[in-house]
């Protein structure tokens, strides 16, 4: 009886173990009738935009058939160091940072003639600049909005005016590099005419910045002009009356050894679809509702018909 009860269970798992081969082996040659036009190695930098922008990205290519290979959470110098020696072969840069940190230009501070220079002299190295999108992220002067409001400012002239006339004893936080670039404060300072006394200056890290302007710890505080927590905090970012800020408008860079008219077309798409307005949002969607980078960027492509 024993035999015959273990020859029952024994052919019982035969028959699963064979259907289960059958569903394996139908979902691979599924996979397999899609030729891989080829893979891509998607670099980013370490904060929440560049997250987004490189998922965003991979999510697009792997559902246009390539094969994706993601290496983001890297250092600005490190993931263009590794743009240059081909270990990446596309990441998403922004214009301002490649004309000023990593090609030495003189601060620049319209769009359109950043994104010249910066895609003319990378294309001599092999780099190809595809459309830039509207997103801007440029440096920006944050304040709390109702203090703002209270003070009467919204330009970076009225800070100027305000610090110089009225108060000077406004609490200004920076992070390290901000604080130390030509296109930082120094300069800043230097255009509009003004500056913080330094015993009110407190350097920290850029993740602590928006909790110390939303908490009351400081009054005036560098940010981005696109992160999600200036709608999540209520915050606004100072009109730059007098254009000192150069434009960091966002933009694939691609390894010309690499670059095909279809992966052009593509990344050129994914580009004019997006702008500041989009990005903030989608950053807030991270950083401030805690949402996974992979479901935001999965939900945009969607909605914007990029991906079914």
């Amino acid at each position: 009886m024993r035999k015959i009860l273990l020859g029952i269970l024994m052919f019982s798992l035969i028959l699963t173990l064979a259907a289960c081969g059958e569903t394996d082996n139908a979902d691979n040659s599924d996979d397999q009738s899609k030729e891989s036009k080829g893979k891509v190695t998607i670099g980013g930098k370490d904060f929440t935009e560049q997250l987004l922008l490189s998922k965003i990205t991979s999510i697009y290519l792997k559902e246009n058939d390539y094969e994706v290979e993601e290496a983001s959470n890297m250092g600005s110098t490190v993931v263009r160091s590794a743009l240059e020696n081909g270990q990446v072969d596309l990441y998403w840069e922004y214009t301002g940072t490649a004309l000023v940190v990593y090609q030495k230009h003189d601060v620049e501070s319209d769009p359109d003639v950043t994104y010249q220079i910066v895609k003319d002299t990378d294309e001599k190295n092999g780099l190809i600049w595809l459309d830039k999108a509207e997103v801007n992220n440029t440096y920006a002067l944050l304040m709390r909005k109702d203090l703002a409001d209270e003070l009467k400012i919204k330009t970076l002239s009225d800070l100027a005016n305000h610090v110089n006339k009225i108060d000077d004893s406004l609490k200004f936080a920076s992070n390290a590099e901000f604080y130390a670039r030509e296109d930082g404060i120094k300069g800043l300072e230097k255009l509009y005419g003004f500056e913080f006394p330094s015993k009110n200056v407190t350097r920290m890290d850029s993740g602590l910045l928006y909790n110390a302007l939303n908490e009351g710890q400081v009054d005036v505080s560098v940010g981005f002009a696109t992160d999600g927590r200036i709608k999540g905090f209520d915050l606004i970012a100072l009109e730059d009356d007098q254009m000192f800020f150069p434009a960091y408008n966002a933009a694939p860079v691609i390894r010309d050894e690499v670059l095909t008219d279809e992966l052009a077309e593509l990344l050129n798409k994914l580009s004019a679809k997006l702008n500041t307005e989009v990005m903030m949002s989608l950053n807030y969607s991270v950083d401030v509702e805690h949402d996974e980078i992979s479901e935001v960027a999965r939900e945009w492509l969607v909605q914007e018909g990029l991906v079914e």
